[in-house]
């Protein structure tokens, strides 16, 4: 399918030249992206959508974000960031060849913890002080809990209609949720201080990175990126339910994450006390599916169609997440 007539006209003032094929190749779940061939090569265009359908910035994170990381030199691990078009809420990428990376072996782990590593360091270049708090980040005592307490409001709106959702968040996930936060204050955290917190793509993971022929990783989809707690970064990458990683990979993540952010001695119990909240976070957020405003994103990225469909399979998933979590173990969230 090619790109409607006013998104091509955009393609062709960001490539500064005649657009020959344009065609729409797929995307995340909030956005549409689109293979742009020119006479000098091919692009990606990301077409962010109105502000209608989600008025935060996701195409600033992302455009600012890539581009800065970039100027810092980070290299092949990241798609140049080419050209924007904030009116239209669309930017122009590099296009990266490859495909979807689907299986992992340790060489992929330490391509991971590199580009933690090189972010991390980033945070001290000129201009990081003006990149902006990542999406839903955690930087202070109450943030964690809020976000829960929010997630768990707006389905609240819609559980009357949905029994069986209804069912879950009383029986299952409130319980749960209440035993962990009463283990989470036991721990006094203060506001994260900025030289404790790190540069992050929030949504991070191999879910969102492709395969290049030549066997190296290229991360896309940056949209959340901004300051976070490495905490938060090192429990949503082992939490993502885009991906599985084995119990090798999770425990050779885990040590280089313990040394890469390990001048922070308050790193690791930070980590252990938040890991399973965290992890209700994530069971929430797999129940999107279940809110109109969330849905009618799914369908213009072009992943919304069967809506009881996807809302039976999300909340399948959901209570598979909320059971492991259930056994989770404080101190160990490589298990």
């Amino acid at each position: 399918m090619g790109a409607p007539d006013h998104l091509l006209a955009v393609a062709e003032r960001l490539c500064g030249e005649e657009v020959v094929a344009a065609t729409i190749c797929g995307g995340g779940a909030n956005n549409q992206v689109y293979r742009i061939q020119t006479v000098a090569g091919v692009f990606a265009m990301k077409s962010y959508g109105s502000v209608e359908l989600d008025d935060r910035d996701r195409l600033g994170h992302e455009f600012d974000g890539v581009r800065f990381l970039k100027s810092f030199g980070i290299g092949k691990a990241l798609p140049n960031a080419l050209a924007v078009d904030r009116d239209e809420r669309c930017a122009l990428y590099e296009w990266i060849e490859g495909k979807p990376a689907l299986d992992h072996d340790r060489a992929d782990i330490v391509a991971v913890l590199e580009l933690m590593a090189a972010m991390h360091a980033a945070r001290l270049a000129v201009g990081a002080e003006s990149m902006p708090e990542a999406t839903e980040a955690v930087l202070r005592p109450a943030d964690l809990e809020s976000q829960i307490a929010r997630r768990l409001e707006r389905l609240a709106t819609v559980s009357p209609g949905e029994p069986e959702l209804a069912a879950f968040l009383t029986d299952e996930l409130r319980p749960e949720l209440g035993r962990r936060v009463a283990r989470y204050r036991l721990r006094m955290f203060e506001t994260l201080p900025a030289a404790r917190r790190t540069l992050s793509p929030s949504d991070f993971g191999f879910h969102n990175a492709l395969r290049r022929p030549d066997g190296t990783l290229c991360f896309l989809d940056f949209e959340y990126f901004g300051w976070d707690d490495p905490a938060k970064l090192v429990s949503d990458f082992l939490l993502h339910p885009g991906m599985t990683l084995s119990k090798v990979a999770q425990e050779s993540f885990m040590e280089g994450a313990a040394a890469l952010y390990g001048a922070d001695e308050d790193f690791l119990p930070r980590l252990a006390a938040s890991f399973p909240l965290y992890g209700i976070r994530w069971v929430l957020i797999m129940l999107n599916e279940f809110l109109p405003q969330l849905w009618k994103r799914r369908a213009f990225s072009g992943k919304g169609r069967d809506w009881e469909g996807a809302k039976r399979a999300q909340l399948h998933k959901a209570r598979a997440k909320l059971d492991v979590l259930r056994s989770y173990l404080e101190g160990h969230p490589a298990t």
